[in-house]
């Protein structure tokens, strides 16, 4: 087989599998459903969903997606919160996130790194890195590394994407 036959077999079989992934999130039932089955899903697939929780504003899909002794860490003065501080502090923030673009997905492991693109309600956008921690098929801590103003500037504050 040819190199660009390759390709082209290659970005078929890629695109095919995106196109059997939106199939399967659909069959289950979106975020909500997807979250019931925490322990039948890939790392991914739970980060994915965590996200689309936050899209969503279902607070329960993401509960249910966390360890009882989840912590979260972030520069804002969250060090090693519990998920009632977490959910008091953070979620509050919900409503003004429009969408996630997860960029990067990267894991081994119990750890998954996110890099993402978060795009506002007032049409503002905004680049993270988060660290997950997995324990018993659960998220057992997320470590925020914040991108913009607050770290390493990227892009997307600087209004080029």
């Amino acid at each position: 087989m040819s190199r660009r036959n390759l390709l082209r077999a290659g970005a078929a079989a890629m695109a095919g599998a995106g196109v059997l992934r939106a199939a399967t999130a659909r069959a289950w039932g979106g975020a909500a459903r997807a979250a019931e089955n925490a322990s039948s899903m890939t790392k991914e697939e739970i980060v994915r969903s965590y996200y689309t929780g936050w899209e969503k504003k279902d607070w329960s899909a993401i509960d249910r997606l966390l360890g009882e002794s989840f912590t979260f860490t972030s520069p804002n003065d969250d060090d090693h919160i519990n998920k009632t501080a977490f959910k008091a502090r953070c979620w509050s923030q919900a409503d003004w996130i429009k969408r996630f673009e997860l960029e990067n997905v990267i894991g081994k492991g119990d750890e998954v790194f996110v890099k993402y693109l978060c795009r506002t309600k007032n049409d503002k956008s905004f680049r993270n890195i988060e660290y997950f921690r997995f324990k018993d098929g659960k998220v057992e801590a997320i470590e925020v590394y914040f991108g913009g103003d607050a770290g390493f500037p990227s892009a997307a504050s600087k209004g080029h994407r």
